[in-house]
């Protein structure tokens, strides 16, 4: 079926069809700049500096965000990556035929290019001189929530977005709209760059896994399940690189690390998607106390490069990412958080009817790894506001890392915690293959075939354990996380091009 388009589009189209009429293309092949806006205006700027400003005749593109009409003359402003500028038109420069061209047929959203000379207004803004200007490319949907202000007793039309289920749904008119979205994935593509840099230079090797996998792994999470026509095979997206990047480390490449997509399908809420990316790296012959030290300088290292300083404000807290950060065994978070002792209570039951005096609603059957985790989420996470490493947690909730010496029931892993989100979780990695094979059985044997704690038997990855696999450390890292810290993002969907909603009905 054919769409149909509202009345603002059509009025649109019917511009679009009097431009080809007056043998106008709307949408040229080619389009020519001889500055971005930053340029333009910074390169104006500095023949000021010289005594000198006249002269400089530029040819600017973007996309058209604001105008106003005064008579003969009319202001607008057009965007590009760089920045916004004004444009000036003038009868006497463009015509009154142009002028009367562009008054009529060009609209908000339109792209469009404009050579001139530079010159600056008598309210000193820095701007563009008309002298010819064309279409590069109609818009026919107008960009969202159009209003008017009144600018010096005049009317400016401009565009805005600020509903946020209507800016996830339609990320590319909230990119269009809102600078402050853009930067905010600027920032994104900086962090990342900034965690490579980091690992770079200590000798890490980027890698790259698979994401569609036979056997799910490496995290407690349910896997999304697909399936392979031609091999008739069921596969996974995968929940984590974990289990093949350990493989590599049995291969002698002793430092890895990979950037890339994770698939957990579970529940969405503000810190989860369903797809996100996720920083993993191993390193031989390291624990999870030099992997702690790694961890405060590499985010302390991507603060600086992005922030400029140590030191943010997150939703009203005051943080400062500084190492070294605080170190609280998990035992004693949750005592002083909750006034319970885990390690008094050693089976569920106990654990359970300790959680119910205190008010907690808790599953009856859930293993107590399971309750010592929402004894976590409900009562010590929030608190954790300043950088903060937990150390020290239940072996059965740990079923990849390495138990503690003497302790057999604990095992080596660390989360790292800031403004009350979990950031990170790392461990000493298990590397004898044998108890590796009972922690597989053993998670069988406790958890449900539908519970995601469990995980499954991976035989290869136990074969690859038995030829040997060094002493190592093990990190990961969520970096749509790390982006909603460094940008003071609220929600996980403000730092993801296009997160996961709902369908709702009449829409694609």
């Amino acid at each position: 079926m054919a769409r149909e388009y509202t009345h603002l589009e059509q009025n649109r189209l019917e511009k679009l069809e009097r431009l080809r009429s007056l043998g106008i293309e709307p949408y040229p092949t080619r389009a020519e700049r001889s500055h971005t806006s930053l340029e333009a205006i910074q390169a104006f700027e500095q023949r000021e500096a010289s005594g000198k400003p006249e002269g400089l005749e530029v040819t600017l593109a973007g996309r058209l965000r604001s105008m106003r009409t005064m008579g003969k003359i009319t202001f607008a402003h057009i965007e590009d990556g760089a920045g916004r500028v004004q444009l000036f038109f003038r009868a006497d420069d463009v015509g009154q035929e142009g002028l009367e061209l562009f008054n009529r047929e060009f609209d908000l959203g339109d792209f469009i290019q404009a050579s001139g000379e530079m010159f600056r207004t008598r309210t000193q803004e820095v701007t563009l001189r008309v002298r010819s200007f064309r279409m590069l490319a109609k818009a026919i949907t107008p960009l969202p929530a159009a209003k008017d202000e009144v600018v010096d007793g005049q009317v400016v039309r401009h565009a805005t977005l600020a509903d946020p289920e209507r800016r996830y749904r339609q990320r590319y008119a909230d990119l269009a709209i809102n600078p402050e979205v853009r930067q905010v994935f600027r920032a994104r593509a900086a962090i990342v760059r900034a965690l490579r840099e980091f690992l770079d230079a200590r000798d890490f090797i980027e890698v790259e896994t698979p994401i569609l996998q036979p056997i799910y792994g490496g995290a407690a999470a349910r896997p999304f399940v697909t399936h392979h026509n031609q091999l008739k095979q069921q596969l996974y997206l995968r929940i984590s690189f974990e289990l093949y990047l350990k493989r590599l480390l049995v291969g002698n490449l002793e430092r890895v690390y990979e950037i890339g997509r994770d698939f957990r399908n579970e529940g969405v809420d503000r810190t989860h998607n369903p797809e996100f990316t996720q920083l993993e790296f191993y390193v031989a012959y390291a624990d999870y106390l030099q992997v702690m030290e790694l961890t405060e300088q590499m985010v302390a290292y991507v603060a600086e490069k992005v922030l400029g300083k140590l030191t943010l404000t997150y939703q009203g807290a005051e943080i400062n990412l500084a190492p070294p950060w605080k170190r609280l065994a998990l035992r004693d978070g949750l005592l002083g958080a909750s006034g319970i002792d885990i390690h008094a209570h050693p089976t569920a039951s106990s654990l359970l009817a300790e959680m119910r005096k205190i008010g907690m609603q808790a599953d009856a059957h859930a293993p107590r790894g399971k309750l010592i985790d929402a004894l976590l989420s409900e009562k010590l996470e929030p608190t954790l506001t300043q950088p903060t490493f937990l150390y020290d947690y239940p072996r059965d909730i740990s079923p990849l890392a390495k138990s503690k010496p003497g302790d057999p029931q604990t095992v080596e892993r660390f989360e790292g915690f800031i403004a009350g989100m979990e950031l990170c979780n790392a461990f000493t990695e298990l590397n004898d293959p044998l108890d590796q094979e009972a922690r597989f059985l053993e998670m069988g044997r406790d958890y449900g075939a539908d519970d995601e704690q469990r995980h499954p038997m991976d035989e290869d990855y136990l074969r690859a354990m038995r030829y040997g696999m060094p002493p190592n450390g093990g990190f990961g890292m969520g970096i749509d996380r790390l982006t909603m810290l460094l940008t003071g993002s609220a929600n996980i969907r403000e730092v993801i091009l296009f997160p996961h909603l709902r369908e709702r009905e009449g829409e694609p």
